[in-house]
């Protein structure tokens, strides 16, 4: 019988080949070694790898742009350990936590190795002081309180705090992201507090069947980007762009795509 596992990539039951490490015939998996199934899973990883960097590749070039210039960041929310240290092996650093009790033991599980870690989910206030501790990067700040509680929480003998703002590009009331015209006044603040530096903004474009949509809210993002660098000279990331939306984000001048999906395969529901 065979078992689909969370480990999972794109193909179905009805169309794969059973070769991939996304399924696992529970009448063989007694004969089957841990190191094997790892062997396997660390070879899906590499492959998925090789076909992002080629998106990335193919998508700068076709944007006239410098593929170098676009960090790929690893979602590794709900994935275990081994997957993380599996991409590293394959060249990757950047890696994306969205829940923080989840990402701490990873962090501590990982700490042999030097993973920049990037914190990208909603910040609660309550959980400022782990995440200025733990983290190198943070993409999710949109309110001038938790802006300063990081601040003032980042310990000294770090170097400073990498933000970025968020913004709610497409007004979602679901959505965090500070409003488009509140994002000067943000920046100007968040520029004043010690033990960070603001690098540049990030955002979750409403999701839409018409690709126009899509890139528009993609397009305004960066010309919001561009007008902060003029005061803010030190912004240099615009952190847009997921699995679905690679290329469109690459062609609207993203400089940090965050891919999950499109590495580790399907999470488990």
């Amino acid at each position: 019988m065979w078992r689909f596992s969370p480990t999972a990539c794109k193909a179905t039951p009805d169309n794969c080949n059973r070769q991939s490490p996304c399924f696992i015939n529970t009448a063989r998996l007694h004969r089957v070694g841990s190191a094997t199934i790892s062997a396997m899973r660390s070879e899906f990883i590499a492959k998925n790898l090789a076909k992002v960097r080629q998106r990335v590749r193919l998508a700068a070039e076709k944007s006239q742009r410098n593929p170098a210039e676009i960090r790929i960041l690893a979602v590794s929310k709900t994935r275990p350990a081994e997957d993380i240290r599996f991409a590293y092996q394959q060249g990757m650093t950047d890696f994306g936590e969205n829940y923080l009790q989840e990402s701490q033991k990873k962090i501590e599980s990982l700490a042999d190795l030097p993973l920049c870690w990037h914190f990208i989910g909603p910040i609660q206030s309550n959980k400022t002081r782990v995440i200025a501790s733990r983290f190198q990067w943070v993409h999710s700040v949109d309110r001038l309180k938790i802006a300063r509680r990081l601040s003032e929480q980042r310990p000294a003998d770090l170097p400073a705090l990498n933000i970025c703002l968020q913004v709610n590009i497409s007004g979602e009331d679901s959505k965090s992201g500070v409003p488009p015209t509140e994002l000067d006044a943000l920046a100007a603040e968040v520029t004043g507090l010690p033990r960070l530096a603001l690098r540049g903004l990030m955002t979750i474009p409403a999701p839409s069947a018409d690709p126009e949509f899509q890139q528009t809210a993609l397009i305004e993002t960066h010309a919001l980007f561009q007008k902060l660098h003029l005061d803010h000279p030190t912004m240099d990331t615009l952190s847009m762009g997921m699995s679905a939306d690679l290329e469109a984000a690459v062609a609207a001048g993203s400089t940090c795509v965050r891919i999950g999906t499109d590495i580790f395969g399907p999470r488990a529901t």
